[in-house]
């Protein structure tokens, strides 16, 4: 098929943006993406180049500055935002307000409880054109929202935590099968890449080698999204990111009481129903467990479960890479949703 779209990524020298380069460097709807550095708010003003060591085939080959008028010239019609959270906060707006469409990979605009997004700490210019941006603005889970993406014009790309964690209690939350009075525990761990690209003494080799920590214990960022998402009670969610000695990769293992006594067909059921049709989403049969490595470089979340005997007590194992599924990957399908393509368009 001929190339109908061109893109731009903004921030592609970190990891998420370079993995959406290469992703869409081999998409087969769209014209190689033009890669930005993340700009000064304050001045984006002429483009300038330099090299950059990741150069896929068929792209440029060079890191553009950033600039209005370049992406005018392009005739950019979507923009990807792999920039901090405060950054996209920013541009944003006036993404939409020059005719393009936005993908965005922070936590800028995923929340919508106002209460949610104080951890973000968000010092808008213009709090009601804010408001009625974080209004209009959808989560990028196609599974769960995929009427809204495909007309959406800002897209709020999930945070990978998050969505390894709500795409395996999804199906239960919708079927009301939870006894969330008993609390819901989410013991989640992901590779050193999640952390991105900017070093820090958390994140050194030193420190990570050989190492496992946890950390932002009752105060992640991405509780937000899992609560907003499931209607969870915050109290009865307990979620615990773990730093793994590993480059990429996410497995969550979450811990639920159900309200009846329900057999391994019932849940197995329960997913493959929900997830019927979904491309992306790859269910276990019991007794196998997802595990890192089966989902490494590949857009798939992997979910799979134990019953105990008493039928009530639910183990859940959600894995993906937290830069694909987790990141880039996903926006890729968010992108496919609002333009009518496949959503595997790209991404196998």
């Amino acid at each position: 098929m001929s190339e109908t779209l061109q893109t731009a990524i903004v921030g592609a020298t970190g990891y998420s943006g370079a993995e959406l380069a290469r992703i869409l460097a081999r998409h087969p709807h769209v014209k190689p993406p033009i890669r930005l550095r993340q700009p000064n708010v304050a001045n984006s003003g002429k483009p300038t180049k330099r090299t950059d060591g990741f150069s896929p085939a068929g792209m440029h080959d060079a890191i553009e500055g950033f600039s209005w008028s370049a992406l005018q010239q392009a005739d950019v019609q979507l923009l990807f935002l792999a920039t901090p959270h405060e950054a996209s906060r920013s541009l944003v707006p006036e993404v939409l307000a020059r005719g393009m469409r936005a993908i965005d990979l922070s936590g800028a605009w995923r929340l919508k409880e106002a209460s949610n997004r104080t951890v973000y700490g968000f010092h808008d210019s213009d709090p009601e054109a804010a408001a009625a941006l974080d209004a209009q603005a959808v989560y990028g889970l196609p599974e769960l929202h995929s009427t809204q993406i495909k007309d959406a014009t800002l897209v709020a790309n999930p945070g990978c935590y998050a969505t390894s964690v709500i795409l395996a209690l999804a199906p239960l939350f919708a079927s009301n099968l939870v006894d969330e009075s008993r609390g819901v525990v989410s013991d989640s761990k992901s590779g050193v890449s999640g952390a991105g690209k900017e070093p820090t003494a958390r994140t050194h080799f030193v420190t990570v080698s050989d190492n496992l920590s946890a950390y932002s214990l009752f105060s992640h960022r991405h509780v937000g999204e899992i609560v907003e998402q499931l209607g969870i009670e915050t109290p009865n969610l307990t979620f615990t990111p773990h730093l793994l000695p590993i480059p990429r990769g996410i497995l969550s293992t979450l811990y639920v009481h159900l309200k009846d006594r329900k057999t391994p067909s019932d849940i197995e059921a329960c997913f493959r129903t929900f997830y019927q049709g979904k491309p992306w989403v790859r269910v276990f049969s019991t007794p196998n467990l997802p595990e890192i490595r089966f989902s490494l470089h590949t857009n798939y979340c992997d979910i799979g479960f134990c019953l105990d005997q008493d039928g009530r007590r639910l183990v859940l194992v959600s894995c993906l890479d937290n830069l694909v599924k987790g990141a880039a990957g996903q926006a890729v399908q968010n992108m496919n949703l609002m333009y009518g393509w496949p959503e595997e368009a790209g991404l196998q």
